[in-house]
């Protein structure tokens, strides 16, 4: 009855059980007939045991998300929407993903990231390289913050120090970067050894009650780790931080639906405490402190992104996981899933990316004209 139920399930998605396209199921464990029933939690756990294989996981992820499955609630999925309903997570232990995820090793993420380490979607033109599309992308944020030589840039969430570097670097700026992660820190101080740039390893609730303030404020792949409880905390620090006629440029994953989003198996497995925030939550935490003078939504250049890392990370996995035991076919697995199941929900248009610019309420006439 149950294994009826799963296959009915994936041929309304378009997916066949033990079919001959590449984006179908190949089940090697009957325990996979459970996944469903326990939604994605299940699913990507019986993935990363080797329950069942996919060639093309990232249209498997297209096809079950565009057939609407991912509207069923199922236990694992409300468990995780309570707890972040009624618990402050991402407040109580800020270090945690840091811990869990970015603390990985810098050795996976050089592999797999572009050489400015950008963990973060890319802006590619025709013809663009992950190279070259992480440039534009660094370059597009920078004439979006009408950067000018000698202005003070804070950096909340600067991952490896790459923008922190080329803003520096190019525009003559002055970076402070922010970061949970000992492991970015230390190597973002490294490549940013030279220039006017200040790596700090410090939660954004406590350093930006110093009272400094900023000409620009740049967050890029950040804002997905603070929580819904703490959005208008977050906008009411970056208003206070920045200069009267300043500008803040937030960067973020989104969804359209007013209600909390996280994927139960992400949230385990990738990104503990993360939630995608909607556009409504970012507009209600921002509206009364900051106006919105550009929204940008390019989440279709997230799915080449995610599909070029997966290429470099599978490239270089016979030399990660020869120098380092803790990079097992489990591992492999986790972030194929990851990362190509990230790739289809973009696909669907499940997910969004916005590049949201703002100014404070009481800022006079800027001149600003908004470029892609």
């Amino acid at each position: 009855m149950l294994e009826k139920k799963f296959i009915k399930l994936l041929n309304e998605a378009g997916i066949n059980v033990n079919g001959a396209n590449p984006w179908d199921m190949k089940i090697n464990s009957d325990r996979v007939f459970w996944s469903l029933v326990f939604g994605n939690l299940k699913l990507g756990e019986t993935y990363m045991a080797g329950d069942w294989d996919c060639k093309q996981l990232d249209e498997f992820f297209f096809r079950l998300l565009k057939g609407g499955l991912n509207q069923r609630r199922y236990i694992t999925n409300l468990l995780t929407f309570a707890k972040f309903m009624l618990v402050n997570a991402q407040k109580l232990n800020p270090w945690k993903v840091a811990e869990h995820h970015y603390d990985l090793g810098n050795d996976l993420f050089e592999a797999m990231l572009d050489g400015n380490m950008q963990y973060s979607c890319a802006y590619p033109k025709k013809g663009d390289n992950l190279e070259l599309a992480q440039l534009g992308k660094l370059d597009l944020v920078c004439r979006k913050l009408q950067l000018k030589a000698g202005e003070d840039v804070l950096d909340i969430g600067c991952g490896w120090g790459g923008f922190a570097q080329y803003a520096a670097a190019k525009y003559g700026v002055n970076v402070t970067g922010l970061t949970v992660s000992k492991e970015q820190a230390e190597l973002a101080r490294q490549r940013c050894k030279d220039l006017p740039v200040a790596i700090i390893t410090e939660d954004y609730n406590k350093f930006l009650t110093g009272g400094r303030k900023w000409d620009k404020i740049v967050s890029v792949g950040m804002f997905e780790h603070v929580g819904p409880k703490n959005y208008p905390t977050y906008m009411e620090l970056a208003e206070k931080s920045l200069k009267p006629e300043g500008i803040f440029l937030l960067h973020t994953i989104g969804w359209l639906c007013d209600s909390i989003n996280t994927d139960p198996w992400i949230e385990r497995y990738i990104f503990p405490n993360g939630v995608i925030p909607s556009k409504l939550q970012i507009a209600a935490a921002a509206e009364k402190i900051f106006s919105e003078i550009d929204c940008h939504e390019f989440g279709a250049c997230y799915d080449w992104t995610l599909m070029q890392w997966w290429q470099k990370f599978n490239a270089a996995w016979p030399r990660l996981s020869a120098e380092n035991p803790k990079y097992d076919k489990k591992f492999y697995r986790m972030w194929e899933y990851y990362l190509k199941s990230c790739a289809g929900a973009f696909r669907a248009r499940k997910l969004r990316l916005w590049q949201i610019v703002f100014t404070k309420k009481t800022a006079g006439n800027i001149n600003y004209v908004p470029v892609r």
